[in-house]
């Protein structure tokens, strides 16, 4: 994939690799953190799609600077599927409705986490 400034991104998993574990969910974005570097997803949200397909899903190893994550060539666009098969441990959380946010613990454990930045 060929991001903005032209310099082509060199994913961790091959379009060969990519199995089908969720399909039909739409798109998503994800960072570099993940699909270059492969780190867990440790952030995760679901917003109102912004147009027809987008699953709402966004996607974050939780390591991304605010910088990292303004400059738009860290973040592309992705079938969940694919993010799926980066990190299978977000399968159970994907049928979360509209709003929900979600981090990972140390322990490799999901807590939904409220607006407002309440866990439970």
């Amino acid at each position: 994939m060929r991001c903005t400034e032209g310099a082509v991104k060199k994913f961790l998993l091959k379009p060969t690799e990519i199995r089908v574990l969720v399909p039909g969910l739409g798109f998503c974005f994800a960072t570099d953190q993940v699909t270059v570097e492969g780190h867990l997803i440790s952030y995760m949200y679901r917003e109102e799609p912004e147009e027809g397909g987008d699953s709402g899903w966004r996607f974050f190893s939780g390591m991304e600077s605010q910088n990292y994550v303004d400059n738009p060539s860290h973040t592309s666009i992705y079938d969940v599927n694919t993010i799926a098969n980066y990190d299978e441990g977000i399968i159970p959380l994907l049928d979360a409705p509209q709003g929900a946010v979600f981090e990972r613990t140390a322990a490799g454990e999901w807590i939904r986490v409220d607006s407002d930045g309440d866990k439970h």
